[in-house]
């Protein structure tokens, strides 16, 4: 298994997760860099956040996508209409490519939920040439994502039962301080560095947060949706007062940061 990540839909990911990669897609293509001409390879697309970016950012030559769910391939060949790009499934941890086929190898908001991630950072450098660069970013659980603590911490406040999913997604392999600049070491690329990167996540309203969560996409969906009704109807309502805060119901702003890593194929 190459992912854990729950997917139940394509729209449900979207609206948890996807609209907020799209946002970060940007800053991280800045963060990796990227040049006209270029053979670009997306590790772990989803439903092509990334993928559909990089064409806005440079004249690409070649975009190649894979993702480990059949969810995410069907949906991001759909959606795509650009005939320099391929979208196909494939294991960020045995990529279907020959040794340095691009010049750059991009992974946005996948390695933390890759079981092997330090093996999916040696396919990565393996798939790109010599001077060519690899790069990936993962949300900072522990730290930077106070809308999803939001509800960890509500939910462990409230259920026994959600303090050890709560650890486990707080301390996902790659989120934190200094783990994937260690892992691009590891794996031989040189130049390395580390950054952080920070959007905002807008929400309309406590439905426009709570919907795609109780849909059960995700580690946090997963979670909500195996309570049974009244223990989600109580976390529902105990969540609502700390995204309320004492405030009429309505829009809020939540900053987000990701870890990023970039280094050099030597």
């Amino acid at each position: 298994m190459s992912s854990s990540f729950n997917v139940r839909s394509a729209a449900g990911y979207d609206r948890l997760m996807g609209r907020w990669s799209r946002l970060l897609a940007e800053p991280f293509i800045r963060f990796a860099g990227l040049e006209d001409g270029e053979r670009v390879i997306d590790v772990g697309c989803g439903t092509g956040s990334l993928t559909f970016t990089l064409p806005q950012a440079a004249e690409i030559g070649e975009i190649a996508a894979i993702d480990f769910s059949p969810i995410f391939v069907e949906e991001a060949q759909r959606r795509n209409t650009d005939p320099r790009i391929a979208i196909r499934q494939g294991d960020a941890t045995a990529i279907p490519f020959e040794d340095g086929r691009f010049d750059r190898a991009l992974s946005l908001l996948v390695l933390h939920f890759v079981p092997e991630a330090d093996k999916a950072v040696a396919e990565m450098r393996r798939i790109v040439r010599p001077g060519g660069v690899v790069a990936a970013a993962v949300w900072d659980h522990l730290g930077g994502m106070a809308v999803m603590r939001m509800l960890w911490d509500t939910a462990a406040a409230i259920d026994e039962g959600a303090g050890e999913a709560r650890s486990e997604y707080c301390f996902r392999p790659m989120t934190g301080p200094g783990e994937m600049r260690r892992s691009f070491l590891a794996q031989g690329l040189r130049d390395v560095t580390e950054s952080s990167l920070t959007i905002r996540m807008d929400y309309e309203n406590f439905a426009d947060y709570w919907e795609p969560i109780s849909a059960g996409e995700g580690p946090i969906g997963k979670y909500v949706a195996g309570l049974d009704e009244p223990r989600q109807t109580k976390l529902r309502e105990a969540v609502r007062a700390a995204y309320e805060a004492g405030k009429p119901d309505g829009p809020r702003s939540f900053a987000s940061v990701a870890w990023a890593c970039r280094g050099v194929v030597p």
